[in-house]
């Protein structure tokens, strides 16, 4: 089944970069935003991205901010948060702000979705659908946010009332990681400001350009000064001074699950509170009786997404021996023709990697599986002369010891593993120190559902793969993270809980002596 890998230039998929496109004349140049005001780094250094798209193009320019840039940020939030009107707004009042940065994210769609395309290096088609998905996180957001309620306890006593105060945890520190800046923000900034916390946000400094317009945005949608703050630099300074600063309230982190562990030790000592969601290595578990053109389909984009830069990637497939050889087959039939290359190109389903050593590192984990032992059916390549690219790679023969079928490769490759019974394919699902997301194909409900019912992973589907919609949470299991986004939960992450007993007339006597 294994084919001979071409190179690059000579796939029939591959779709060269056009390195004259209009669209790349001149980088965009950003300011951070503190306080509701533009501004640059007080040192004047800047962060220039090259868009991993096309070589040597310049798209972005952003300020790299110092530990004092960040300090100014977050007082100007702690001002918000503490003497501002946000917190102290009724829930409608917030609602209809909200709904208008809703409202306006629609209305920048394009703009938005070509400069999530060329700093992340994803498909402009994806970015754009990507980018009205976020309104629609927004709008429910909104709508929501005039719905949050405490409790009240009318059965402990005549003389007795208990009641449950939602209130905002306060000051949130909000750092985002490179391949999906703009959706991840709008999983978590709607959220906590729509609770009534106020936010600074650090997105990556490789892809700091559209969380930049996203605060623009709710600027000209009337959110007060000091509620919504983007500071752009690097982790150390920028994102480890939101963990230690006791001016921050919370910090929620999506990343790695070395940058997250440190994080959550430096503000454990402050008693912080900390939301993670970090690494992946989610299982596609196939049954005999799916509906294998479903399965070929949903496996490929659930592993070649975003180019496989995806945390909820399906990055595992485990499909019963029975049919293996069957689905492969149709697996390998959609990797050999689905459009990758020019992130600029319409027709373009997988674009660039982000960067040139972490397409180094996807190359390092196929080596890898190679040197294991696994066989390569499809792909396997790199190329780096026009754009960062990697082509889709498909294993077979992966034993579940391997570091292909173990850690989390961040690129478009895909590991099958075969099992024979439903507790043999739960029992490799669940071998994983990852527990973000998982898959289950077959059309036995019953079966899906038990199957599903033992997987240990936060984030699930049955007959697809990265679904998503505002309504329902999302989070970790195991080493994947700590607390939940979206849905009614999400807001709970960013809410304090205060109980509150009322007495009426007079208590009894402690001492009537």
């Amino acid at each position: 089944m294994a084919e001979r890998p071409l190179p690059m230039t000579q796939a029939a998929n591959y779709i060269q970069p056009d390195l004259s496109d209009a669209r790349l004349a001149a980088p965009r140049r950003y300011q951070m935003l503190i306080g509701g005001k533009s501004v640059d780094a007080q040192s004047g250094k800047v962060i220039e991205r090259e868009s991993p798209g096309h070589a040597g193009k310049i798209v972005g320019v952003w300020p790299e901010a110092s530990a004092e840039d960040v300090k100014l940020a977050i007082g100007a939030a702690r001002e918000a948060f503490d003497n501002g009107p946000w917190p102290r707004m009724s829930g409608a009042e917030r609602s209809t702000i909200m709904y208008k940065i809703a409202q306006n994210i629609v209305a920048h769609a394009d703009e938005l979705a070509l400069a999530e395309c060329l700093e992340v290096g994803k498909p402009i088609s994806q970015a754009k659908g990507e980018i009205l998905y976020c309104a629609d996180l927004w709008t429910y957001a909104a709508g929501q946010a005039r719905a949050l309620e405490g409790q009240s306890h009318n059965n402990i006593g005549d003389d007795r009332l208990g009641l449950v105060l939602r209130e905002p945890v306060g000051v949130v520190g909000i750092i985002t990681p490179w391949n999906f800046p703009f959706i991840i923000a709008s999983e978590r900034v709607p959220w906590s400001i729509g609770a009534g916390c106020t936010v600074v946000l650090k997105p990556s400094e490789l892809t700091s350009g559209t969380s930049i317009m996203m605060a623009e945005i709710a600027r000209e949608a009337g959110l007060p000064d000091g509620v919504f703050n983007v500071v752009t630099g690097y982790g150390d300074p920028a994102g480890q001074t939101l963990a230690e600063d006791p001016r921050t309230d919370m910090v929620a982190f999506t990343g790695s699950v070395r940058v997250g562990t440190k994080l959550a030790e430096i503000a454990a000592r402050q008693v912080k509170r900390v939301g993670l969601e970090l690494g992946g290595k989610g299982p596609q578990i196939v049954f005999a009786d799916a509906d294998l053109d479903a399965a070929a389909d949903g496996i490929a984009y659930g592993v070649y997404h975003n180019a496989g830069q995806c945390c909820i990637s399906g990055s595992r497939l485990l499909v019963h021996d029975d049919i293996r050889d069957d689905l492969l087959a149709r697996v390998l039939d959609i990797s050999r023709r689905v459009p990758f290359g020019d992130p600029l190109n319409q027709r373009t389903k997988i674009g660039a990697m982000i960067s040139r050593a972490h397409l180094d590192k996807v190359d390092g984990y196929v080596k890898a599986g190679r040197a294991d032992g696994a066989e390569v059916l499809i792909g396997g390549g790199a190329e780096a002369e026009h754009g960062l690219f990697f082509q889709p790679t498909v294993f077979q023969g992966v034993r579940p010891d391997m570091s292909i079928a173990r850690e989390e490769i961040f690129g478009p490759v895909l590991s099958t593993i075969g099992f024979k019974t439903a507790e043999e394919a739960v029992a490799l699902a669940n071998d994983s120190e990852y527990g973000l997301s998982a898959s289950v194909w077959s059309r036995n409900l019953e079966n899906a559902m038990q199957t599903i019912r033992r997987v240990k992973a936060g984030r699930c589907w049955i007959n697809s793969v990265i679904d998503g919609t505002a309504e329902l949470p999302i989070g970790g299991y195991k080493k994947s993270g700590l607390g939940r986004e979206l849905g009614r939960y999400g807001f709970d992450e960013y809410s304090q809980f205060k109980g509150v007993h009322v007495t009426f007339g007079k208590p009894p006597a402690w001492f009537a002596g």
